[in-house]
């Protein structure tokens, strides 16, 4: 792959995690400092996951940047968003399986979230090992 067409691909990565984490962290805000109308927002929302998707919203924005810089560090966060959305999720649905209220959304929007970091973690392994070959 050529330099260019990284620098794209980076890019492209980069401002999507910074667009997905601005995201988390308006709703997630809006949701636990929003009042009434939050709560209402949110719905039947398990406290622990709606903290955790607020607090790694922010980590998404330092991806984000990390990986538009092209940084190594990038796909430690990367790779520990990854593996810390997934655990969330199994405790979410652990939440589920004891009969606690959720919204289906939430499965649905944990799902992306996990595809989404284990998809950029993978690329970003891939192109680190692809460029230890080629040194």
């Amino acid at each position: 792959m050529n330099h260019r067409r990284e620098k794209y691909i980076a890019l492209i990565l980069g401002l999507m995690a910074i667009g997905f984490g601005a995201m988390t962290i308006k709703s997630g805000g809006f949701a636990l400092f929003g009042g009434i109308e939050g709560k209402e927002f949110a719905g039947k929302y398990a406290p622990f996951v709606l903290w955790f998707n607020f607090i790694a919203g922010f980590f998404y924005v330092i991806a984000g940047i990390g990986i538009i810089l092209r940084a190594k560090w990038a796909l430690k966060i990367s790779f520990a968003l990854a593996i810390f959305t997934s655990l969330i999720f199994i405790a979410f649905g652990v939440h589920i399986f004891l009969g606690s209220p959720y919204e289906m959304r939430t499965v649905g929007a944990m799902t992306v979230r996990c595809l989404f970091w284990f998809l950029i973690s993978t690329y970003l392994l891939w192109k680190e090992k692809r460029t230890l070959k080629t040194a």
